[in-house]
């Protein structure tokens, strides 16, 4: 990743479910549809392996 490039970000909002990209968020952690400050992050669904003793 170039220093020009801003990693975009997916968060999911727990009240009305609605996907919000980091860069739709203003001021703060705030759901632009039901204003409710809790939203969960979105992550892809990547297997790691752990090697076990």
């Amino acid at each position: 990743m170039s220093e020009g490039e801003e990693q975009i970000n997916v968060y999911e909002c727990v009240r009305c479910g609605a996907l919000v990209k980091s860069t739709e968020l203003e001021l703060g952690i705030r759901c632009p549809k039901c204003r409710y400050r809790v939203l969960r992050k979105i992550r892809p669904p990547i297997v790691k392996r752990v090697l076990a003793r």
